[in-house]
């Protein structure tokens, strides 16, 4: 509950000029300075910005378009001859011309309403529980009747509110896996009609096909590399800041649960991030159990920085030329010098239809030099984006430091148009420069054209990461707050395998990180590329258990499949987490193991960060319209999340509940 000098206290921020000054980027620098020193200090004030930047973001976009064609001389002349002329005097007297003219807008209003409210009703009534929902009143009658007749046969029923969900998807199909599998089932949407909208435009996002149960004795290896994206989450936020539902395929859960941090404890000794495992009944399913595995990767050496030899990519084709693109391009880069030292270097790559080197390495010592290259940026042109990445490497490589952190920072909305257009030899690309010990680091930015599904492999093949930037508060996030874990790698190829013990697992499903899994046998493979954990990261990833309920046949070579130690078990161990891992300079990787004793937690008496991540992960589900979510509704996601919100000094949290009941309000759940 606020009390009465915190009300007067965000009064007081709102009322703030130097707020408005500053998101327009209007504020002068030494202003813009003092107050950037108080925004990372004050919650309250970072979220009166961020709220104020989303606004001055869509403003923007709205306002932006084509100028009207001008007049040209003659006209300009007949018009003013026009003018110049006394006007005739109305026989109507003034305000019975506006009593009339409100009558006429009020009418059509009535109108308008009494032809569309039949169709609402139409489509409120027959949506699913969780189909995505649109404002406009449509009817099933736009698709032809070949069309419907084959949805019908793919087994869609039902109305779900937009032309890509007028048949929603069947509940789940029980597939028959391959042998060894042991799928009990798996969601398939790959058969649901696909269609542009007015709120993604030509944005790309690869399929997710969400896994179903898998039975222990069939499947008892879990294997993933682990995921430190978090562009999705604020891909979701723009969407439903926008007041509109995303994509399926824009929800990945693995990076929603990740874009918030959770209090794991501290590495201790050589490796160089800690394990932990905890578990408690799942929410939306409680006979089943939901076990969380965590990793934190050891801080940055505040005391002794690495030096940082960066390099800016960035995109300044003529799809970057809107406000929440270029421009927010660079008021994010300058953020980010603002915190270099004097001894780190940054240069400066653009792209369009040829690529070229602005600004060689330079000392951040000549900080305005620096700024003043960033500040010349100017969009036009078409998309080269394979020149510009190689010309990236080798100015990174030029100036690379030894024992420091080598990076290319691709900042783009993914619209590779000219020269290397096919995602296929773009990945050969990174994964080639990538070689070279220059990581990447990718940031998406815009709307109406986003290549996410580019821009997400693009960072994984690079040994990097991938965040979307909707606002400079996002923007802050990650190149301050989170500086470390964006730029300084201390393991790669991290990857996670669970072993299943049978005598207390049914059946198992990871939730999320469906495109993120391994074969069996990639876990023991140093060639196998996987992701990489920075400085300070933290990487959390949930498994739904289904208890025992039957014995099944066995497989031998592993810890829990031998018949004789099934039945001599007593150690009531659960599942065992294995872990591999590279230090970033080795080609050899090391182990680690840690088994997991279930306590029998319910979800009430669970850590907080627990009930939390597994909130947002319900979240997921739910955008997602999982029939994996069990009963879970998104007035539960907003009650388990609020019960569990912790400190939150930064705010994220808080808002989350925010883009719960957003997400409720759309769906009418």
């Amino acid at each position: 509950m606020k009390n009465e000098s915190d009300s007067k206290r965000d009064l007081e921020a709102r009322d703030d000029p130097r707020l408005t000054a500053y998101v327009l980027d209007e504020l002068p620098a030494d202003e813009r300075d003092a107050l950037e020193h108080e925004l990372a200090s004050d919650a309250a004030l970072a979220q009166e910005v961020r709220a104020l930047d989303g606004l001055a973001t869509g403003l923007r976009a709205a306002l932006t378009g084509d100028a009207e064609p001008q007049l040209d001389d003659s006209r300009r002349r007949e018009i003013l001859r026009a003018a110049g002329k006394p006007r005739p005097r109305s026989r109507f007297p003034r305000r019975i011309g506006v009593a009339l003219a409100a009558g006429i807008v009020a009418a059509l209003g009535a109108t308008v309403w009494f032809c569309f409210e039949p169709l609402r009703d139409h489509r409120v009534a027959n949506r699913p529980q969780l189909g995505p929902i649109v404002m406009e009143p449509r009817s099933p009658d736009v698709l032809d009747p070949e069309t419907l007749e084959h949805l019908r046969g793919l087994g869609y029923t039902g109305y779900g509110g937009n032309e890509r969900d007028y048949y929603s998807p069947p509940a789940a199909r029980v597939a028959s896996a391959p042998e060894g599998l042991g799928y009990v089932g798996e969601v398939d949407r790959r058969s649901i009609p696909q269609a542009p909208n007015e709120a993604t435009g030509t944005e790309s996002y690869d399929s997710i096909h969400e896994s179903g149960f898998r039975e222990t004795l069939r499947a008892p290896l879990s294997t993933l590399s682990i995921d430190v994206d978090t562009a999705s989450y604020a891909n979701v936020r723009r969407f439903l800041t926008q007041r509109t539902l995303p994509p399926v395929d824009a929800v990945r859960i693995e990076e929603l649960v990740n874009y918030f941090r959770y209090d794991y404890p501290e590495p201790r000794g050589a490796a160089p991030f800690s394990v932990s495992v905890d578990g408690a009944s799942a929410p939306w399913e409680p006979e089943h159990r939901l076990v969380r595995i965590g990793l934190r990767g050891r801080s940055p050496d505040l005391g002794r920085p690495r030096v940082k030899n960066l390099v800016f990519l960035v995109d300044v084709s003529g799809s970057m030329d809107e406000p929440d693109k270029l421009p927010l391009v660079q008021r994010s880069l300058r953020l980010l010098v603002d915190e270099l030292s004097g001894e780190d270097r940054v240069a400066l790559v653009v792209y369009a239809g040829r690529s070229g080197l602005v600004l060689p390495a330079t000392s951040v010592s000549q900080r305005a030099r620096i700024l003043d290259a960033i500040d010349a940026l100017d969009a036009g042109g078409s998309t080269n984006g394979g020149s510009g990445i190689q010309l990236a490497y080798s100015a990174a490589r030029e100036h690379f430091a030894r024992e420091g952190v080598n990076r290319v920072i691709l900042a783009t909305d993914g619209d590779f148009n000219v020269g290397i257009t096919d995602r296929a030899e773009l990945l050969r690309l990174i994964e080639d420069e990538a070689q070279s010990g220059v990581f990447l680091s990718v940031l998406g930015f815009g709307t109406g054209n986003l290549k996410d599904a580019t821009m997400e492999q693009l960072a994984d093949h690079g040994n990097g990461n991938y965040a979307y930037v909707d606002s400079l508060a996002e923007a802050r996030k990650v190149l301050v707050r989170e500086m470390g874990a964006t730029l300084e790698t201390i393991a790669k190829d991290v990857k996670i395998q669970v072993e299943f013990n049978p005598a207390h697992v049914s059946a198992w499903r990871l939730v999320g990180y469906e495109n993120r899994l391994l074969g069996a046998r990639d876990f023991a493979d140093d060639r196998k590329d996987a992701g990489e954990i920075g400085a300070g990261h933290t990487v959390t990833a949930l498994y739904e258990i289904v208890p025992v309920g039957a014995e099944l046949g066995a497989i031998d070579a592993l810890r829990y499949q031998s018949p004789a130690t099934r039945a001599a078990d007593g150690s009531g161990e659960l599942l065992t987490v294995a872990l591999r891992y590279k230090e970033p300079d080795a080609d050899r990787s090391e182990l680690l193991n840690v088994p997991f004793t279930d306590e029998g937690r319910s979800f009430e008496s669970a850590a907080p960060d627990l009930r939390f991540a597994a909130a947002v992960a319900a979240f997921g589900l739910c955008l997602r319209a999982s029939p994996l979510r069990g009963n879970a509704t998104l007035a539960d996601v907003h009650r388990w999340a609020e019960s569990a919100l912790g400190p939150d000094v930064d705010g994220d949290r808080r808002e989350f509940l925010r883009l719960v009941d957003i997400a409720a309000g759309l769906s009418g759940r």
